[in-house]
This record gives C-alpha cells, structure tokens and sequence, in this order.
C-alpha cells in the first residue's frame, strides 16, 4: 500500500501523537514508509519514538504498525505442506534454549526458520553464540534459508536486509532514545519479524524475574498477552510460555560456554532446567500448529528426539548448512570430544569459594552477567565487539549443600587480575539453611490463545 497521497506532514504526525492523539492507518502506514526509505530523519524518529513511549498507543494502533513494518520488506513464502515454526525469547541470562530447541523441532518434521538477534547489556545473544563456533555464518540471504530449511529443516540467521528493514531502523534508534521498554514498540518489533517469517505457530518464552525485562509475572503476563493477541490477529497461531529468569538457565554463562552447554542438552545430556525450557517450548509449538494431538503430545516427542540423537545430528547438518566445516562440525557433535579444540579458550580459569557451610539457596543471575559484561562477554552498544571466550561455569545446583573452601564457579577470563570482580561475584551466591530453599520449576504457566479474546 502507499501513502503518498497522506496530505499530513511529518512533524504533524508527531504532534498528533505528543499530544496524545490517535494515528491513523494511513499516518501510521507514512510513518513505517519514511522510516523506510529514509524519507524521515532520525531526530523526527527518535521524536515520534518518545511520544509513542509517553502517549502509549491503543490495541488498533499497535496492530497497525506491527502489520506496517511486517511489510516494509520482504516476507517469506513456503509450501503450503511445510509446519513452519519459531519460538521468540524476552532474554536473559545462561539463555541457549534457541541452539537445542530448532533441530529438535526440525528432527520432528517442522521448517524453522530462526531469525534472532544478539546481545545487548547483560542478555546474551544467540548470534553470538553460535559465531563462536568456527566458520559459522549467521547473515545468510532468503534464498539461501529457503535452500537450508529444504536441506536440513532449521536455520539460525540474523535478520537480512529485506525482511522488516523499518525494525532495524527502530530497534537502533529505540536503544539511543530509551524507548526499548515501550509496550507498542516491544509488540510490533517482536511480531512483525515473526509474522514476515510466515509461520504456522509461534511461541513466546516472556521471561520474568531479577534478571527478565519485567521483574514481576503480573507485568510479563500482560505483555505476553498483547505479544499473544497481537500475534494471531496477524494470522500467526501464537501462544506463551511464561519462565522464571532469577538464577542462571543451565550452569553456564557466556558465547562459547553456552554453545558447548547446547551440545551436550542435544547429547541427551545437559542440565534439567535447560531440559524442561527445550521440552515445554517445543511441546507447545508441536501441539499449537497441529503435529501432536496434546501438549503431553508434543512435549513427549521433544524430550525422544534429544534422548535418541535425531536432534543432534539435525544441529550438526545446521552447522555445515550455514559454514562450517564437516571436521569441525562431526568433531563437535561426537559423543566425547574435546569442545576446546575447536571452541576459543579463555587464557586464565579462576576459581572461587563457598564463604560459608549450607545449602545453594540462590544465585544472582543478573550480578554474574554483569560482572561478564564488564570481562569482555556482552557489549553495551550496538556494533561492538565481544569476547566470545569469556563466561563462567557454576560448579554447584541450587539446594545442593557445600562446605566452606568449595568451588562453586569457575570464571573463564583473559584479565590477569580477577580480583576486583571478586566481591560482586560473592555477592551473586547465597547460602543458608536447606529448610529455607523452595525448587521451582522454569515454566510457570502457559498463555493458550484459545483462551484469549480475539474478537
């Protein structure tokens, strides 16, 4: 559609939303236009940002724009035959659920085709990850993720330069303006890049907790809900997971660390929080696009696809799929190998220790990930480099009882002093009485959109 004929300006525009006006279609439609095409200049962007932040926008007007800017670009078409699937995280920290849950799905008989992002402060990104393994190429064009998802079944890519270009324009200026938080802008960047995928299902894994954008379930079930509607009244069957974010996913933190975390869940091994995310997520996908009858269904079939090695050599065939060489590749994917050998090591590995006798009762993810960040393994802004070396490995579980002078996380490192670091990196673990630890699991509920109005 084009909005050439809209007779309104752009400083107009902005006006109508500074002053808490209504947009409509059409002025929505010349806004994602100029943004576009470049016709509209950053400050008039970042201006139009802020009043969307400080005005809000209704249920209407965020439907709009997400359409808007899921047409921007280019939109991926498939077989009328292929389940194409993709699950989307809110973020946070240890968080490798992405590198396991696609070829589990793919082992399953389903098209997923990943377009995620990379990190920024103290989440980390799935990009990253995956460009720690040698010769891994995440900027791929749609033809060639037509060619993989043909080939292998999934792919993990960044997102290329024709599908949703008004979001790459938006998400840059949405970091420098302080308008991430913004409800309409989170929706409409989340689904229209989900949306232009062309899916079948979609879900949301809303993260909540110390280390999550929304600290409380309350405030993460009412985004997951809009992410939920917004999602299928675009034509996407979208439901949500909503998972705690508090203590580290797994029992590592960092690019390369994390990679070789994935490989091991994909070996049937792996740590059980890691696990359930996999299984939930990928249960749920089966179940809402129609492959499995039940939830119980689906996750059943997850859960058989890591035990009995379809997913790994899924995630192996993904790998020379998108650059990697067959040695490297099958080396990684063995059932015993060195990860080292192929994965960047940190020059120095220190260890640090429990303080006090008693149980595991917490640790501070969002402490730890700072403290990496600061190491070289996140990045502050967007474009910068990271040290894909760097992260940590948490040597103990929660509710596990230590000792005093136990080793409980392993900093992997390239300062030659870790020292300043060692109080905040204390201060992430804390111990105390066993009777004072309450297990909870990941998943604390499911957002069905059946459930949901969607009149």
């Amino acid at each position: 559609m084009s909005y050439k004929d809209s007779a309104i300006s752009f400083p107009e525009l902005i006006k109508v939303k500074r002053d808490g006006g209504r947009l409509s279609i059409a002025e929505i439609g010349t806004f994602v236009q100029g943004v576009t095409s470049g016709a509209i200049q950053k400050t008039q962007i970042g201006a139009m940002l802020m009043a969307i932040w400080q005005k809000g926008m209704t249920e209407e007007e965020t439907l709009v724009l997400t359409r808007e800017m899921m047409n921007s670009g280019e939109t991926f078409k498939w077989p009328e035959e292929w389940l194409v699937v993709d699950k989307h995280s809110t973020g946070g920290v240890g968080d490798k659920v992405s590198l396991p849950l696609a070829p589990a799905l793919a082992a399953c008989g389903c098209k997923v085709p990943m377009i995620s992002g990379r990190g920024l402060a103290h989440t980390g990104g799935t990009l990253d990850k995956l460009e720690s393994i040698p010769g891994f190429k995440v900027n791929q064009s749609v033809e060639q993720v037509k060619q993989i998802l043909e080939d292998v079944g999934c792919c993990i890519v960044g997102q290329t330069e024709s599908v949703v270009p008004a979001d790459r324009v938006l998400y840059a200026i949405r970091d420098a303006t302080s308008t991430v938080d913004s409800l309409p802008l989170i929706i409409s960047s989340i689904i229209s890049k989900k949306g232009a995928e062309g899916l079948s299902a979609l879900v949301l894994d809303v993260k909540f907790g110390r280390a999550a954008l929304y600290k409380d379930l309350d405030s993460a079930r009412r985004l997951a809900q809009s992410l939920v509607t917004a999602g299928n009244k675009l034509g996407v069957k979208t439901g949500a997971v909503l998972s705690r974010m508090d203590t580290p996913i797994g029992q590592t933190v960092g690019n390369a660390l994390e990679v070789c975390e994935a490989l091991e869940c994909l070996k049937g091994r792996g740590p059980d929080d890691l696990k359930e995310l996999v299984i939930n997520l990928g249960g749920y996908l089966l179940w809402m696009c129609g492959h499995s009858c039940t939830l119980e269904g689906g996750k059943t079939e997850i859960a058989l696809k890591l035990e009995n090695g379809e997913a790994l050599k899924k995630f192996e065939a993904m790998l020379m799929g998108q650059g990697v060489s067959a040695d490297v590749a099958h080396s990684l994917c063995s059932n015993e190998t060195d990860y080292f050998k192929h994965m960047k090591r940190a020059a120095h590995q220190t260890e640090l220790e429990v303080l006090d006798d008693g149980a595991v009762l917490d640790i501070d993810g969002l402490a730890l990930a700072k403290v990496l960040h600061k190491l070289g393994a996140g990045r502050t802004k967007s474009g910068e480099e990271i040290d894909y070396s760097v992260g940590a490995e948490i040597l103990v579980k929660m509710g596990q009882q230590v000792q005093k002078g136990e080793s409980w996380i392993r900093i992997h490192h390239n300062c030659p002093d870790l020292s300043t670091h060692y109080s905040d990196l204390q201060t992430a673990l804390v111990i105390g009485s066993l009777d004072k630890y309450k297990a909870a699991s990941r998943v604390a509920e499911f957002i069905n959109p059946d459930n949901l109005n969607m009149s």
